[in-house]
């Protein structure tokens, strides 16, 4: 039910518009879907409440999220509400269906708040929708007192009023305080400004590292062809074959390659390996792993 500007309008005078339930018209239909899946039931129920759902949405526009948006999220969690309700309980769908709405937006409004997800948790959810609400009227109170709370009385006051550790508000009051800023924006207002990415540290390789590896490499590549070529020609075809390949092969098809059985070419590799420690004793222990 994807919403636009031009529609948003008349979506909500028609929903406005929509019958009013009475509770037993309102337990029949709950009894058509539960019991038949009745579709026409479900549509005239969701129908009937989507003015609960869209006056709901509109609470939440302080948070910054698009009214389109938050009536979509709305009318899903209506939908889900219809869908779980439970007539035999004894209570008005409109009672059950306020709290899938509410969540519904709420799980909407902290996924979009910022780039950096808010919290998730119960108390994180709690202390983002009730955090500022409950800090005002700490501040009135005791202002009304004449007392001054500092920023660590208030904290631990709002905490114990919300039921969470302390941690958590001392957290959730750092990602409130901020909002999300482009990498490309400047540092000063300078035409000539660096941008806030190009204070960001490189985790690619610095030059000095780059070279010192590169010769790493190169002095490793020397030593290991000159303990290859201590080797005969079979024993360098095995090695190749079997160490420095991106697949290598299997000692069975090495075996049939060259007319030998497969126990052969284990012994053929195992000797051409002691040759090539001899060769490289007291070299670097990065080239003796590589024949483990």
């Amino acid at each position: 039910m994807a919403l636009d500007g031009r529609h948003d309008q008349n979506f909500s005078r028609t929903a406005m518009k929509a019958e009013l339930l009475d509770a037993e018209t309102e337990l029949e239909l709950a009894y058509a879907w539960r019991d038949h899946r009745d579709e026409q039931a479900l549509h005239r129920l969701i129908t009937a409440y989507m003015r609960l759902a869209i006056s709901m949405a509109s609470k939440f526009k302080r948070y910054g999220a698009s009214r389109n948006d938050l009536i979509q999220e709305a009318s899903l969690g209506l939908m889900k509400a219809a869908d779980k309700f439970d007539p035999d309980r004894g209570v008005r769908f409109s009672t059950y269906a306020v709290w899938w709405i509410k969540a519904s937006i709420q799980d909407h409004v902290m996924r979009n708040w910022s780039m950096v997800r808010t919290g998730s948790t119960s108390s994180q959810k709690s202390l983002f929708f009730n955090m500022r609400r409950v800090q005002a009227r700490l501040e009135r109170e005791a202002m009304a007192r004449g007392e001054e709370l500092d920023r660590h009385d208030l904290r631990t006051r709002i905490a114990t009023e919300v039921g969470v550790p302390l941690r958590d508000v001392e957290m959730m009051e750092g990602r409130l305080s901020g909002s999300d800023f482009s990498l490309n924006a400047t540092q000063s207002t300078e035409d000539e400004g660096r941008e806030w990415i190009d204070a960001l540290e490189d985790d690619g390789a610095q030059a000095a590292e780059t070279v010192e590896a590169n010769h790493d490499t190169d002095t490793l590549r020397q030593w290991l062809l000159s303990a290859l070529s201590n080797l005969n020609e079979r024993e360098q075809f095995i090695v190749r074959e079997r160490k420095l390949r991106e697949q290598p092969r299997t000692l069975e098809s090495l075996g049939t390659e060259l007319g030998l059985s497969k126990e052969r070419i284990r012994q053929l590799e195992a000797a051409a390996f002691d040759k090539m420690r001899k060769r490289l004793e007291g070299q670097s222990a990065e080239v003796r792993n590589f024949l483990v």
